[in-house]
This record gives C-alpha cells, structure tokens and sequence, in this order.
C-alpha cells in the first residue's frame, strides 16, 4: 500500500514541476513580489506532493540580508523558500544536472559554486556581495554537504566574506524534518553514496514527515572575523536543534 503512495506522491510531484516550469517562461513579465509568492507556492506545494507538512516560526530579516543555514536534504531549498522566497541561494553546480529542477533552481536566480575549483570561491563570494550591496537576501549552506543528525558540520567561512564586507546582517536558518518515530527521520537524510532517486523514494515512502523552519534573529556582521562568526552561528544553529 505504501508504495502505491509512493508513486502517486511521485508523479504528482513531477507534474508540479512541469507545471512550475511552464509558468517559469512567465517570470520575465512578474513583478518581484508576484515572482516571490509564486516561489512561496510551487515550494510549499512541493513539500506537499512528497507528503510533507510545513512548520515554520520566527520572522525573516527585510532587505539586504546573508541567510546561513545547516543542510539536511535537496528539499532544504523547498523549505527554506516556503517560509523566505525572496532569497537567492548559492548552490553547487552539480544541481545543474538534476532534470529540469536544475533549471528551475537557476531560473530563481541560484548562484553557482563549483567547489572542486578553489578559486571559485573568490568569484561566487563577488556575486554575494554584489547581491547584497543591490539588496538582495542571499542564502547559504555553509556546511559545503548534506549532514544526518542533530550536530552541523563544521561551518565554512570562505562565503561568509561578503557579508561581512559589505556589513550585511546575517540570519541563521535552522531545519530539521522529523516523522512520528524520531525528531531526525533517517528518510530524508541524503549523504555518502545515496542518489536523487532513491532519496526521492524514501522520502515519497515515509508516513507524517513534517520540515521545522526555524527562522532565528539576525546577527551583525561588521568586522567581524569571518570564522569566529561562522562557528558562532553554527553554534546558534545547533542550539536550536533537538538533542
């Protein structure tokens, strides 16, 4: 039975990227607000065709703001754009390659990282802070990779420049999804060997998943030494996750 669920929650999903991608052609003639609450839409309804329920608290940061968060799963940027869709995130490059969501996460305006390239860094970090001096929210998962439990990775500091060269404020994001059975559901982890599509089945194959969006308060950034601040907000971010 629950792999009839499995599939249905499957093919809806797909159909609801089909569909975003067709009103994706249309982003060039929306206003910003319109484009965010169509991100807000198609990520929430995402969440929703994999059979997942949304819990989101706290208040996002208006204007030019670096928001840092811990990175569970290739839903975290449904999720994150559910409760905050006016920011851009900084994604590998590898999701370019992913069918058609690879182009649905550029066309909302992602900046890529090739992190193999070290000297890559250095370009995306000019973007962010470009970004951010226009007024942009950009996002982050300064982890660099996908963690399984209630302890982040060690933070990177390199993307943490532009904010602080540009004294933006910085948000700390925290996510977690739980089920029933645990507060950190083994079905939605996504790390070492595991692909996309098997990822897909667990998570379409698991009962009561729900994503917790905990929007923390922003932190200044001016002169602030960039890996201090970064295992500062891991620490605020692992505080705000269950033991």
């Amino acid at each position: 039975m629950q792999a009839l669920v499995a599939v249905w929650r499957i093919t809806r999903s797909a159909l609801h990227v089909l569909h975003g991608a067709l009103l994706m052609t249309r982003f060039g003639a929306m206003s910003a607000a319109q484009r965010h609450d169509y991100i807000r839409w198609w990520s929430a309804g995402l969440l929703r065709c994999m059979g997942l329920t949304l819990e989101v608290k706290g208040t996002a940061r208006p204007g030019a703001t670096l928001v840092v968060a811990n990175h569970v799963s290739w839903l975290d940027i449904a999720a994150i754009h559910a409760a905050l869709p006016h920011v851009r995130f900084v994604s590998k490059a590898d999701v370019l390659h992913w069918p058609l969501l690879g182009w649905l996460i550029r066309s909302a305006g992602t900046l890529f990282i090739e992190r193999e390239r070290k000297r890559d860094a250095l370009r995306v970090v000019h973007a962010m802070a470009e970004a951010l001096q226009a007024g942009d929210a950009v996002a982050v998962f300064p982890e660099g990779t996908t963690g399984a439990g209630p302890q982040p990775l060690p933070f990177h500091a390199n993307l943490l420049q532009a904010a602080v060269a540009t004294a933006t404020p910085v948000q700390p994001v925290a996510l977690r999804f739980s089920d029933p059975a645990a507060p950190f559901s083994d079905a939605v982890v996504f790390v070492g060997e595991t692909t996309l599509l098997q990822s897909l089945w667990r998570v379409a194959s698991a009962r009561g998943l729900r994503a917790h969006v905990r929007v923390l308060p922003p932190m200044a950034s001016a002169h602030a030494d960039r890996r201090a601040l970064a295992e500062h907000l891991r620490e605020t971010i692992a505080a705000e996750l269950p033991a």
